[in-house]
């Protein structure tokens, strides 16, 4: 039985009050912990694009207040009675979702992250730019101590938004892999992929990115003209995996991808993708994929413990989250930004 008593009795959090508003401190009432939740003290959280969508309400679902922030690394401070695989004391990590119905198809799948019903971690909740939040424990995750460090906040959205189509459409470990973009998103593909053992090459539009994708383990580096790249690479990659959030002729790159490869978006461009049926009569895919179900969740901590890899990381104090979000609006995160209580 929880003693009320200990717990604090207000969260202290940053806050829009209506779209695209600074943020400012605020105090919530300190939420009632259910027998399958967990309350955590936040020590780090990453700053994402999406909070910058949430905050302005570009997907017109946002709920004011608002805290951002849902890549979430947390001490845990109490678990409800029927919390089993966390405890007082342990490491925990938080990402996008916070619930799921349970009983439809996907879910039934093991696919809670693809749920109609889904909800997010921090609109209708107080997120991560906070001292304190409170989740479902179906949802939250224990920490490796070789992970037990600020830069595996970001692990927890953008990390598994790249990890998980990695392993569902990639069927060879000799696989050739490309991702398109190299920031937030794509410096995690780079390291991911490189780790699975895939021959990985970088496509940007910045030629003064190359030292930084090899550095990070890309074989190759391309760039240009989007026509010509395709026209000089034939049909060489059994993936790629679009990480940028811009408008480009992604269509070109159909010609660079092998029979039943893919075409991946995890970033989303601004505008619609034309792409035309003749292109996919050779087998070629054109998809999608959002974050990860908690069991790829799990797999990506294993993995990611097991071969270090974190997110490349600035470190700024939590009172410093309304720079950090002007910075990723004007996409001069290098790679990520995590807000830091410690």
């Amino acid at each position: 039985m929880l003693n009320r008593m200990k717990l604090p009795q207000k969260i202290r959090g940053w806050a829009a009050s209506g779209p695209g508003s600074k943020l400012v401190e605020k105090e919530f009432p300190f939420p009632e912990i259910g027998a399958e939740d967990v309350a955590l003290e936040v020590l780090h959280c990453g700053v994402c694009h999406s909070d910058v969508h949430l905050i302005q309400n570009d997907w017109e679902n946002s709920q004011y207040p608002l805290v951002p922030g849902h890549e979430i690394l947390g001490r845990v401070l109490a678990v409800g009675r029927d919390v089993k695989h966390l405890k007082e004391g342990d490491m925990a990590g938080v990402g996008w979702q916070a619930s799921s119905c349970g009983h439809c198809y996907d879910c039934l799948n093991g696919d809670q992250n693809l749920c109609p019903s889904s909800g997010a971690t921090c609109n209708g909740h107080t997120g991560g730019y906070a001292d304190y939040h409170v989740t479902s424990a179906r949802f939250c995750f224990p920490v490796p101590k070789k992970l037990a460090r600020p830069e595996v906040a970001p692990l927890f959205c953008g990390g598994i938004t790249v990890f998980s189509p990695l392993c569902h459409l990639v069927r060879r470990k000799d696989a050739r892999v490309a991702v398109l973009g190299l920031g937030g998103l794509g410096h995690l593909a780079v390291k991911f992929s490189h780790a699975m053992g895939h021959e990985v090459s970088v496509i940007s539009h910045s030629p003064a990115k190359e030292r930084e994708a090899k550095e990070l383990g890309a074989t190759n580096f391309f760039h240009g003209d989007s026509a010509a790249l395709a026209k000089e690479l034939g049909r060489r990659f059994d993936l790629v995996l679009v990480t940028a959030n811009v408008d480009l002729p992604y269509a070109d790159y159909l010609g660079t991808i092998r029979a039943d490869g893919s075409l991946c978006f995890v970033g989303v461009p601004p505008s619609p993708v034309p792409i035309e049926a003749y292109q996919l009569l050779r087998r070629v895919n054109v998809t999608g994929s959002p974050i990860g179900s908690p069991a790829r969740i799990l797999d990506m901590l294993d993995f990611a413990s097991t071969h270090g890899i974190l997110a490349t990381s600035e470190l700024l104090p939590m009172g410093q989250a309304n720079e950090a979000i002007e910075r990723v609006k004007a996409n001069k995160a290098r790679y990520r930004i995590v807000l830091s209580r410690t």
